[in-house]
């Protein structure tokens, strides 16, 4: 696919467009990846959401609790 000075051809490019910047006559927006990262701190599980997520660990047959797990406890609302 590649033509031989290693570059890819422009037909080929036009396919990786997001409709973000494909809209005729609207301004451009970024796609989420071209924007940089919130600028927020993360916080810690609290005691209680850390036995929340190994509840909800044990309970899928897992030893501890994994990402889904905690992200999960952090969405659930108090």
């Amino acid at each position: 696919m590649a033509s031989a000075s290693g570059t890819m051809p422009e037909s080929l490019g036009s396919q990786f467009v997001t409709k973000s910047y494909a809209m005729k006559g609207k301004s451009v927006k970024k796609a989420f990846w071209d924007k940089p990262n919130p600028k927020r701190k993360s916080k810690p599980l609290t005691a209680s959401q850390k036995a929340a997520a190994k509840r909800r660990a044990k309970k899928a047959g897992r030893p501890y609790p994994n990402l889904v797990d905690n992200a999960a406890v952090r969405r659930k609302r108090k």
